[in-house]
């Protein structure tokens, strides 16, 4: 009876020691659950924290690098022409017939005097789109820059019958005037010019212009009405007044 006692005990024992090492082994793991679970919460709160990465906005940057080049920051400017462009390029590997990513790398190369590499883009852009007028202007540009004011005045002139009040319109009126001024042609380069300063007038470089082709074609009195509209927007243009003595 006694043996059946003390095995009795020992089972009551071995139940109670299972029962706590369950408990035990329980408890452990709830701790490391509710660590593995901290854990976690802890790294997601970082990842929240972590902002994350802007996507530039090529256009703004071309913007951005305008305002500095209109300021003389031209150091300033650069960077962003050159970070512009790279965004393009990041963009057209995304997206080889982003239309807009061509347009705008186009323009920055432009303002980076890469015009080789413009007319590389630009001719790849109008096999994707051929009627895109944005680049035909840009081509343009770029031909213009080097000296090949035959297939620039085409390109230019093609723009203009596209797209007569088109954002570039009075630019490319100037470019045509530039031409026919550089070839000797003044009536013609009047023309191109009267029609850029009659759809942006504010700017003074375009009004001598319009007052050299005058005097060069003999109409002094057209040419001197040009030279003061020039300084009227730019006081201090020592051209400008310079022809006016001399006329």
């Amino acid at each position: 009876m006694k043996k059946i006692k003390t095995i009795r005990s020992l089972k009551i024992l071995l139940v109670v020691f299972g029962l706590a090492l369950v408990h035990v082994l329980c408890a452990e793991e709830n701790v490391d659950l509710t660590i593995q679970s901290n854990s976690l919460v802890q790294e997601n709160a970082q990842r929240a924290v972590q902002p994350s990465p802007v996507k530039l906005d090529a256009l703004e940057l071309y913007r951005e690098g305008r305002d500095f080049e209109s300021a003389q920051r031209y150091a300033d400017a650069r960077e962003k022409y050159l970070k512009s462009a790279e965004v393009c390029r990041e963009e057209i590997k995304e997206n080889s017939r982003n239309i807009e990513s061509y347009v705008v790398l186009g323009w920055s190369l432009i303002r980076l005097e890469q015009y080789s590499e413009a007319i590389k883009i630009s001719n790849t852009a109008l096999a994707i789109s051929p009627k895109e007028n944005r680049i035909t202007e840009t081509l343009a540009e770029a031909y213009f820059y080097l000296d090949n004011y035959t297939e620039s005045l085409k390109l230019f002139e093609q723009y203009v019958n596209a797209l007569p009040n088109g954002d570039r319109a009075s630019t490319a009126y100037f470019f045509i005037g530039d031409i026919y001024r550089l070839k000797g042609k003044y009536e013609h380069a009047d023309i191109a010019y009267s029609i850029a300063v009659r759809k942006s007038p504010g700017i003074a470089l375009w009004w001598y212009r319009l007052g050299m082709v005058r005097e060069m074609a003999g109409k002094k009195e057209e040419a001197k009405i040009a030279y003061g509209k020039a300084l009227e927007y730019r006081p201090i243009y020592q051209e400008a007044s310079d022809a006016l003595r001399r006329l």
